[in-house]
């Protein structure tokens, strides 16, 4: 399995990231832990999740997610195999993003607790407080490296400003920098990380690990009007998709598909690991037919032909 430095950290990573948002949300436990097993069984290593999945579902509270991969650590005492993502900074009760310095401080004992383990291996900021300056957050990242409670630090969902602040201030400062940013980025959604986050991950050598890989299964193909949506946990995310722009992505993934003997979705992806910035895309599974097709799409080499073909239908 070919594995892929996160930045300038030591952290080795398989091109693949398994999206833990599922767990405990359209995934039970049971089905989870087979999910796991699997991906881990096939060489891949590095598992995404976030202290507030899955607080969006009735009843849950966030930490679900979490909960299940640490029971499954436990249970498979695969500590030392495993590459474990997870986030802070959502808003978890409290009313509000939130990465000031006591809530990251404390957050991170729960996400220990709940993924029960002596440390994680990526922690990263989910979303931005803008009412808390980067340097507090950073000094909060840097003691919990200093502890050994954290190996390595990324942010999510920062816009290209706040990233360039903050990798200024590790500097300056000699703290921990972030080593990866995890952007929305697929087909469809290109021009905010093409444009202005992109060239940042470049310059600095940052690990790319974007999320909705799929765009919230668009890429799938199984969307294509209205009336695929409904009843569909995704159906709200995906509706902003089915447009011109969208439809000619599609054509273009059924053309490309067809060429290799494939589906839409391992194009979608292979179109990612393709990208010389992008070290691993996240992607979501809720069955293991579904993740065989994910894992397939890391063994696709698409052409230069087929790569030209999807960006020009992409084409913002």
């Amino acid at each position: 399995m070919e594995k892929r430095k996160l930045g300038n950290s030591h952290l080795q990573v398989a091109p693949l990231a398994f999206g833990g948002n599922v767990f405990g949300w359209t995934a039970d436990e049971a089905t989870s832990f087979k999910l796991l097993d699997a991906f881990i069984s096939e060489g891949f290593n590095l598992i995404d999740t976030a202290d507030s999945y899955s607080r969006w579902v009735p009843g849950h509270k966030g930490g679900e997610s979490e909960a299940i991969i640490g029971n499954w650590i436990h249970s498979r005492r695969n500590r030392e195999q495993v590459i474990i993502a997870t986030k802070v900074g959502s808003d978890m009760g409290q009313g509000k993003k939130d990465l000031s310095k006591r809530w990251v401080l404390e957050e991170a004992e729960e996400s220990l607790r709940r993924l029960r383990t002596d440390y994680i291996d990526l922690y990263q900021s989910h979303w931005d407080d803008v009412a808390t300056p980067v340097e507090e957050t950073l000094e909060a990242y840097a003691q919990l490296v200093q502890q050994g409670k954290v190996r390595v630090i990324g942010a999510s969902n920062l816009s290209a400003e706040r990233l360039s602040e903050s990798l200024k201030v590790s500097k300056q400062k000699g703290f921990s920098r972030y080593e990866s940013l995890q952007p929305n980025y697929n087909l469809y959604d290109r021009a905010e990380f093409e444009k202005n986050l992109e060239p940042i991950c470049v310059t600095g050598n940052l690990g790319v690990i974007p999320y909705f890989s799929l765009a919230s299964g668009f890429l799938t193909g199984k969307y294509r009007s209205e009336a695929d949506l409904a009843n569909r946990a995704r159906g709200a995310f995906v509706k902003k998709y089915l447009d011109e722009r969208g439809m000619r992505i599609l054509k273009a993934l059924d053309d490309v598909s067809a060429a290799h003997h494939v589906k839409p979705a391992q194009v979608a992806i292979a179109w990612l690991i393709a990208r010389p910035s992008i070290t691993a895309p996240i992607a979501s599974a809720t069955s293991i037919d579904q993740l065989k097709e994910l894992i397939e799409a890391t063994r696709l080499r698409l052409s230069k032909e087929d790569i030209e073909k999807l960006n020009q239908s992409s084409a913002y």
